[in-house]
This record gives C-alpha cells, structure tokens and sequence, in this order.
C-alpha cells in the first residue's frame, strides 16, 4: 500500500489522525493499535494517545474480549468543532463506509 507521500509533495490532508483512527476502528471494532498505525501511517504509541482522547470524550468504549479490545463506537456524539457542532460524527463514518461498500461491489463486478 502506498503511502500519501508518495503520491504529493503537500503533507496536508483534510482528515485529521483522529478522524483517521475514528475511521480505522468503524471498519473494524476489533482492530489492533498497531494495525491502524500501519494503515494511517503514524505511531502506534500516537494511536494508543487518540484512542485514548476518543474514549474520554465519548466517542469510543473499549470491551475487553480475552486478550484482545473490542471498541464500540457513540456515533451519535456531536463533532468538537464549534461550527460543526450541531452534526453527529455518524455522518463522516456513514460517508467513508458507503465508500468502502462501493468500492468493494466494484471491485466484485470486474
């Protein structure tokens, strides 16, 4: 998989690493920290820290399942930023997850 560098010499992007772990963890409420730090791109450490700032601001609970953390996410929480405020977060994960279901119904009719 190729990284966002690779393909521009900008390093912005519009989704912040938050929304990025958010993402991460509505594909898979059973992923590894690591594993979203090697899809994302950034430390496993700094993924511990957001998930860390998720779970304490209510977006993400964490269920033990034997050795492994299960999450579950409050999508219904409002986005922090004051403009935007008014939304639930269930609309980002809604965008990006339709977005998966067509990506993938495309790749199963070639």
């Amino acid at each position: 998989m190729s990284s966002y560098h690779d393909r521009s010499s900008s390093s912005w992007t519009f989704l912040t690493h938050h929304a990025r772990v958010l993402l991460e963890i509505a594909r898979d409420p059973e992923v590894r920290l690591r594993d979203i730090a090697a899809t994302i791109g950034i430390t496993e450490r700094a993924v511990q820290g957001i998930v860390t700032d998720l779970h304490e601001a209510g977006y993400v609970a964490r269920e033990r399942v034997g050795r492994r953390n299960r999450y579950i996410l409050h999508l219904d929480q409002s986005f922090r930023y004051p403009t935007e405020a008014n939304l639930p977060v269930r609309l980002l994960i809604d965008l990006f997850t339709q977005h998966d279901l067509s990506q993938d119904q495309s790749l199963e009719s070639h």
